[in-house]
């Protein structure tokens, strides 16, 4: 078991059945009355997510999640498709239940799979990406580090701001936690 308190970003836990993953969690503290924990929560299974509040001494069955090294082959209609590196076996998953992770996968990019009993539930990313930038207004001669940036379109489909002096082509690495510019990958 485990409380609302300690719930954290990233944590999947049971409740009424329901196999949900934290997205966000914050604690609040309201003039009056007692600290409630704010939470932004994702149903595994069906994809819908939504907000809510939970008394920081609510307790929930932790869900114990399994993970396997796999390779990201390819998606076809509106499945992903991933292959064991081990047996070869292959798994396919909707991308409706994967959208966010899908913005950051290559074709034959190695991630991990995430099971919850024998039930594959989601994809697991490396904590950087190396992305190639599709599309980004034209480098601005003097630019700094420090200016405002501009959005760039990666490779996926990823929308990232980055500095001023990049260019289309650049291969940058990405934070996948927070989908961030970090810097050039070399």
């Amino acid at each position: 078991m485990i409380a609302a308190s300690d719930l954290r970003a990233g944590m999947t836990f049971v409740q009424d059945g329901k196999l949900i993953k934290v997205l966000d969690a914050s604690h609040h503290k309201p003039g009056k009355g007692n600290t409630v924990m704010r939470m932004k929560l994702r149903d595994v299974r069906t994809g819908a997510t939504y907000d809510t509040t939970l008394r920081p001494d609510e307790k929930f069955e932790k869900a114990h999640i399994d993970t396997k090294p796999v390779q990201y082959l390819y998606t076809m209609d509106d499945t992903a498709f991933f292959m064991d590196l081990e047996t070869y076996e292959q798994y396919e998953i909707p991308v409706e239940t994967i959208e966010e992770e899908m913005k950051y996968l290559l074709e034959n990019m190695e991630v991990k799979i995430q099971f919850f009993g024998s039930e594959v539930i989601g994809v697991q990313l490396p904590t950087t990406v190396v992305l190639v930038v599709a599309e980004t207004q034209p480098s601005i001669k003097g630019a700094t580090v420090t200016g405002s940036g501009k959005p760039a379109t990666m490779e996926t489909g990823l929308v990232v701001n980055v500095p001023d002096f990049i260019e289309a082509g650049e291969s940058l690495e990405i934070n996948t936690a927070e989908g961030t510019y970090l810097k050039r990958a070399k």
